[in-house]
Order: structure tokens, then sequence, then C-alpha cells
């Protein structure tokens, strides 16, 4: 496999499944992929991080606030891998509670990549809601 395979393989299982997580109001398996070395950020559509800590209380956050995913679907546009750095961009079509609705939604994701001792991990996410 190339590292292009290998990172898009990873992409549709570990991290796929760590948004399913959640989006089932389990931050756990998200943040595991998150890199712990700085700069991290996130500027979201349900919030903005910078740093470690701002990190952990916004995933903390977004696993209280969401529950019942009934489903999950990434929906690639674009992405390259380059060395030890990797980019996604593309829409995530999602059906889950949130703060206790029940809503379905797409957001516009951009990610971007470290690879960090073997392991891809994410260091920044821009996320907002399609409108229109």
């Amino acid at each position: 496999m190339s590292d292009d395979d290998d990172f898009l393989t990873w992409v549709k299982t570990e991290l796929y499944d760590a948004e399913v997580a959640l989006h089932h109001g389990d931050p756990t398996p998200r943040r595991a992929l998150w890199s712990r070395r700085e700069p991290v950020s996130v500027l979201g559509a349900w919030g903005n991080a910078r740093g470690q800590q701002e990190l952990d209380e916004l995933f903390a956050s977004l696993g209280r606030s969401f529950s019942d995913c009934t489903s999950y679907a990434f929906e690639l546009v674009a992405h390259d891998v380059t060395g030890d750095m990797a980019y996604t961009a593309g829409f995530e079509h999602t059906s889950a509670s949130v703060d206790g609705q029940p809503r379905t939604y797409t957001l516009r994701a951009t990610q971007v990549y470290r690879l960090e001792d073997g392991q891809w991990r994410v260091a920044h996410r821009h996320g907002d809601t399609v409108t229109g």
C-alpha cells in the first residue's frame, strides 16, 4: 500500500469510527486521534478551541451535547498526503440528537493531520454548517 492508501484507510476506519462515537456522546475516541503536540486548533460549527486544554473542554462539551446518532457519512471531496502532513476536505452528513433534539445537518469540514510516531493525528479542524 502507498502512504496515500494507508492514510485513506485510516480516515475511513479509525477516524470515521471516532466521529460516530462522538455523535453517540463519547468524545474519547476522537480525542485519542488528536495530536498532543502544539499547535492544535478547532474552528468549529459548535465551538472553537486552541491548545490542549481548550480542545479537551470542547470535546467534553460536544460529548455532553450529542447522542443517538442514527447516521453519519463523510463525503470526501479532496485530500492529499505529503510526507508527514495530510489534509481532508469534505462534507459530514449527520443525523443525531443535539441537546436532546433530533437533528439532521451537513457540515463542511477541513482537517489537517500530522504523522506522529507512525500514527496519523489531527492537528486542526475547520467545520461550518452548509446553508441553502
